[in-house]
């Protein structure tokens, strides 16, 4: 009874599919919720690499792979943006005006990088998380407390242009923001509290732009996508995912405690850097095959073209054969 319940479908997609989907990423919510806890973030730095591997697992296109880990990411954090918000104004750590100086026009950020996850091809993401990903790194790695490129925060045409961005790129690689916003506003004078404070304000109106967004994005190609999923978003990884990484989450705090705050950021720098070298390998890949096909393509049109003119050249000749001599005239 129980292999002719799993032989089975659900809405006409089979079970096993579905069964292995949901496991793959439960261990997926696992390994990011130790992630998320040991490094102190629980942003798509972390999901969306997993569900990559999950989604790759999964056969998904690869034209579609990385835009949905992208949305499914966005979509997963929401939860947690709003809580940790609310966490954060009940201890009255976030600078409210600075939220407000920059939701707007954040959410234009995230509208321009949902635009762009609908038409443009997948190796822009990719792009896009290992230019972001790596700076983050740096700033990691070697970068000090004591950097400032300011003593306060800019006007209203700096404070516009910062907004734009950090929604632009939060859209782009799946996060809420956070990691950017934490090192624009700590460069420009304000402490660490106040600062991841604030941004966990700003990831609530990017993370649900972003998941409408994405989920509006991926409708035209809803065929190419894993079962139940809607848009760019999948509905079994945010479903699963989210719960399963909350729980495993203070296994990984437990461990972070254990380490240095020098150590901890050491370790996300150069986890950071390893899944940039990831998909800096599989950008190369997909060169490499876009490169072939379009050899094989023109080597293709060469051929007909050239079997063309033979068949031409062929034809003239014959008619040469056949015209009759032209006597000399007089």
């Amino acid at each position: 009874m129980v292999s002719g319940m799993i032989s089975g479908t659900v809405l006409n997609v089979p079970v096993s599919e579905l069964l292995l989907l949901a496991a793959l990423i439960i261990v997926g919510g696992f390994v990011t919720g130790i992630l998320a806890g040991l490094f102190g973030i629980g942003g798509g730095a972390l999901i969306v690499p997993v569900l990559f591997e999950v989604f790759s697992a999964l056969g998904v296109p690869d034209e579609v792979r990385f835009q949905l880990c992208v949305g499914t990411s966005i979509a997963i954090i929401v939860p947690t943006n709003v809580l940790s918000f609310l966490a954060h104004r009940a201890q009255g750590a976030v600078m409210m005006e600075v939220v407000r100086a920059w939701a707007v026009p954040a959410v234009i950020g995230v509208a321009a990088g949902s635009a762009i996850a609908a038409f443009a091809p997948a190796a822009v993401l990719k792009l896009a998380f290992v230019l972001v990903a790596s700076a983050i790194a740096c700033k990691l790695l070697v970068g000090r407390d004591s950097w400032r490129l300011a003593d306060d925060l800019p006007g209203r045409g700096g404070m516009t242009a910062y907004g734009l961005f950090v929604g632009l790129a939060a859209s782009l690689i799946g996060i809420s923001g956070g990691s950017i916003s934490n090192v624009i506003l700590t460069l420009h004078g304000k402490s660490m509290h106040n600062a991841v404070a604030t941004s966990a304000g700003l990831g609530v109106p990017i993370t649900i732009a972003g998941t409408i967004g994405y989920v509006l994005a991926g409708l035209p190609r809803q065929a190419l996508m894993p079962p139940f999923s809607i848009g760019f978003v999948s509905l079994i990884g945010f479903a699963l995912m989210a719960p399963v990484s909350s729980f495993t989450a203070p296994y990984g705090a437990r461990l972070a405690h254990v380490l240095s705050k020098r150590h901890l950021e050491v370790a996300f720098g150069c986890f950071l850097l390893i899944v940039c070298a990831r998909f800096v390998v599989s950008l190369i890949d997909e060169m490499k095959q876009a490169n072939c096909e379009w050899r094989v393509a023109n080597g293709v049109r060469l051929h007909s073209l050239l079997a063309i003119r033979r068949s031409t050249d062929t034809r003239a000749s014959r008619a040469c054969r056949r015209a009759p001599p032209i006597s000399p005239a007089g």
